[in-house]
């Protein structure tokens, strides 16, 4: 899962892609932002659904989607088209991650409205239903708040059917995960380790007992960071350099940040230590893992990822 913000570029998205393609991984995600989030505002953003359209060209086996695009950045109209669309070119690979959308500084550089936290759940649900219903094709009416439809329709569908999965990130055990509940097909939690994911599961399942549905029938995710090496040493180098990338660390003195990495939940260690740390995860019903991979030009360490699979 590539923070897409944070530097990446045409050339570096393709070399990532044909490694991740090569090496037989499970997926490739990216995030949805329009600027770096870490106050460098002069590091390459590329824009999402471009490389994502451009990403079901460039691959034939891979799954892939956003981590997760905010239902405030796109009419929901918008994105089921061109969510029909790319999945479509990639031969049905699509897996639609949605949220609420957060960054506040974000929304403001750029003009663009962020409502209140309910208002936001509530653009939310709406648009989920929105983006479902064009998918079934059309023409649609639906009396919604703030996406009414008055006999829309979209074609071409998507080629699943009834469309790509939907993909939910969050954690909110009150709103979002009644949400998930109801409308997802996957949920990614990013919860701070196997303990406070237990908690947040088991509210999940609280939640599709009251609307009826199998807790079994959605996929469970998590998203977290990694720092893998072949050994001691070059955890400890990839440690320095993940020290002086990430500003979450700065304040952080260098030789501890392996240890603070470790307090975030984050799987720290060799191909080994990290399939065990995977394991507890597994344990309380992690079914995928997306890591959040920082370095863009570490091709090499993504083959380590790949070791996971083995373990």
């Amino acid at each position: 899962m590539l923070e897409g913000q944070e530097g990446l570029t045409w050339d570096r998205w393709f070399r990532i892609a044909d490694r991740v393609e090569s090496l037989r991984l499970d997926s490739l995600w990216r995030s949805d932002h329009f600027f770096s989030l870490m106050g460098h505002p002069e590091r390459p953003a590329l824009e999402c659904w471009s490389s994502l359209t451009a990403l079901a060209q460039r691959t034939q086996r891979i799954r892939f989607g956003p981590l997760v695009t905010p239902m405030t950045f796109r009419h929901p109209a918008l994105l089921a088209r061109m969510g029909a669309a790319v999945d479509l070119l990639s031969n049905g690979r699509l897996v639609l991650g949605l949220g609420a959308g957060w960054n506040d500084a974000e929304h403001q550089a750029f003009g663009i409205a962020l409502p209140p936290l309910k208002e936001r759940f509530d653009r939310l649900e709406e648009g989920i239903a929105v983006i479902k219903a064009l998918w079934s094709g059309g023409p649609i009416d639906l009396e919604g708040r703030y996406y009414p439809l008055r006999g829309a329709a979209a074609y071409p569908r998507p080629l699943q059917r009834p469309g790509p999965p939907v993909l939910i990130g969050g954690d909110g055990e009150v709103r979002l995960l009644r949400i998930v509940a109801r409308d997802a097909d996957e949920w990614n939690s990013h919860a701070a380790g196997p303990q406070v994911y237990e908690v947040k599961r088991a509210r999940l399942e609280e939640h599709c007992r009251a609307v009826g549905r199998d807790p079994a029938s959605i996929r469970r995710s998590w998203m977290g960071g990694i720092v893998i090496g072949r050994d001691d040493a070059e955890v400890m180098e990839k440690s320095r350099w993940m020290h002086s990338f990430l500003s979450a660390l700065s304040a952080v003195p260098p030789d501890k940040a392996l240890d603070e990495l470790r307090r975030r939940s984050w799987v720290v260690g060799t191909p080994d230590e990290a399939a065990s740390q995977l394991d507890a995860w597994a344990a309380v019903g992690v079914e995928r893992v997306m890591f959040q991979w920082y370095n863009l030009d570490d091709l090499d360490g993504l083959g380590l990822l790949a070791e996971l699979n083995d373990n």
